[in-house]
């Protein structure tokens, strides 16, 4: 079903929220809304108006397992703590852990059940965050493993020597530290679909038969299906269903898309949101969409063959994911930002850089309570383009709904779901239209383009919990 916007767009240009204004916290339910004036309305129709005018491409990328005071800890004006407290009311210092750990925290429906340590009558709402110390270890302890980590290692934070090319982000375009999971249970594949659809058909955690997530694992790989009290497995249904997405609006509209997915296994199979979708996976845009491996995306860049829509999803090895053993996340961001960035794109992109769920590390800001599967923990979005605010920490709620918001804002298409009809875009707080387009200046890192095009394969899975 796709939702119309006329009721939600009257009524967003003739009220006035102060949630909205940058830097300002978002207000609590039930804060006074005010009337705006003429000038009010004609100003952010004129907002619309530009930004439509210089944003041409949009591109959304997607790395794995990580809260927002996980990598970004002392950011400066972003809102994030130096400690938290475990399921004993008890103060944690949080620790320096880097990338490249080989072992795991689990993070699932019921991890996020923990974590949270909520006091209200739905589960995962009023959220205290301090049962992060309940939440398990994995990939440690047995045969041919690390050691398992002692002393609470859910409490931690990416140093800062790692995290650096993130840091050069945030301090030449857009940090917001108020982005949330569209979905309540920290799965991957959930938060996938939830970045193409603005919905996952209620499921919740994560199919049978991991190595296939969709259509190809047939009537056996089912997934567990959300009731509206949040109680789960309320039955189960094969994945591989029909909803509406992103793709197929950018097609009616003859606006061409791209997602470049990871190759799994060596045996040909894409990690890729997409193959839950019958009608893509099934169809022409699976063969002309959907693109493997990820490099590709270089070399589309230089030949001038970027899409109006993409979506860029990373090896295990590239991913941030711990357990990956591997540091070359944020370069590897860094490399496509910069290929975007040195090329004749810059002017008319956007770039969303956000992590798909918190991956089990401690974040301190409890999620709101918007509908039976959401929101979600805090996550870390960045915002590239050469209209974003410089050196800007948004305090504005955003959600995975608010990055499709803003697509569909920018090219006129209608919202899929909930979560990117109540969804606010990050249009009018996070770019300033009014300004030329900005230089790019290239983002320092460890590995560049070329370290990546050279890269042996990974077949592993970038997310299976």
């Amino acid at each position: 079903m796709l939702y119309s916007r006329f009721a939600l767009g009257f009524f967003g240009m003739t009220l006035f929220f102060t949630g909205c204004n940058g830097g300002s916290a978002v207000p609590s339910p039930g804060a006074q809304s005010f009337v705006s004036s003429p000038g009010d309305i004609a100003q952010s129709l004129d907002i619309d108006a530009k930004a439509k005018q210089k944003i041409k491409h949009v591109i959304i990328i997607v790395q794995e397992n990580r809260s927002l005071n996980n990598l970004f800890m002392g950011y400066p004006g972003a809102k994030t703590v130096t400690y938290g407290y475990d399921s004993k009311n008890k103060r944690v210092p949080l620790k320096p852990i880097a990338l490249e750990t080989r072992w795991d925290l689990a993070h699932n429906a019921s991890g996020v059940l923990k974590a949270c340590h909520g006091t209200g009558s739905i589960p995962g709402t009023n959220c205290r965050m301090n049962g992060f110390d309940q939440e398990a270890v994995v990939l440690c302890g047995g045969a041919g493993q690390p050691k398992c980590p002692k002393d609470h290692p859910q409490y931690a934070y990416v140093p800062r020597t790692e995290t650096e090319p993130y840091f050069d982000m945030a301090k030449n375009f857009v940090l917001a530290d108020e982005m949330y999971s569209s979905d309540w249970d920290a799965s991957s594949f959930v938060s996938h679909q939830y970045i193409i659809a603005a919905q996952a058909k209620s499921s919740v955690d994560y199919p049978d038969i991991n190595l296939q997530w969709g259509c190809p694992g047939g009537r056996t790989d089912k997934i567990g299906i959300l009731a509206k009290n949040r109680t789960f497995p309320h039955g189960h249904e094969v994945v591989c269903w029909d909803v509406p997405t992103l793709g197929d609006e950018l097609d009616a509209a003859g606006l061409p898309w791209a997602y470049y997915a990871s190759a799994i296994n060596g045996d040909g199979g894409i990690w890729s949101a997409y193959q839950t979708i019958k009608h893509i996976y099934k169809g022409p845009d699976w063969a002309q969409d959907v693109i493997s491996p990820q490099t590709q995306f270089f070399s589309d860049v230089k030949n001038g063959n970027l899409r109006s829509v993409s979506w860029i999803t990373p090896t295990f090895e590239n991913s941030d994911h711990a357990g990956s053993g591997s540091n070359t996340g944020p370069s590897w961001v860094a490399s496509l930002v910069n290929a975007v960035g040195k090329s004749q794109y810059w002017d008319s992109s956007a770039i969303f850089v956000f992590w798909d769920d918190y991956g089990g590390w401690y974040d301190s800001r409890p999620p709101a309570y918007k509908d039976y599967d959401g929101l979600g923990f805090r996550l870390p979005l960045l915002i590239v383009s050469p209209y974003a605010k410089r050196g800007w920490v948004s305090h504005v709620q955003y959600e995975h709904g608010s990055i499709l918001r803003f697509i569909e804002d920018q090219f006129g298409l209608s919202s899929l779901s909930v979560s990117d009809a109540r969804a606010t875009s990050p249009q009018k707080d996070c770019f300033d239209f009014s300004k030329p387009a900005r230089a790019f200046v290239p983002i320092k890192s460890p590995m560049d383009e070329n370290f990546f095009l050279h890269q042996p394969p990974d077949g592993r899975l970038p997310d299976s919990d």
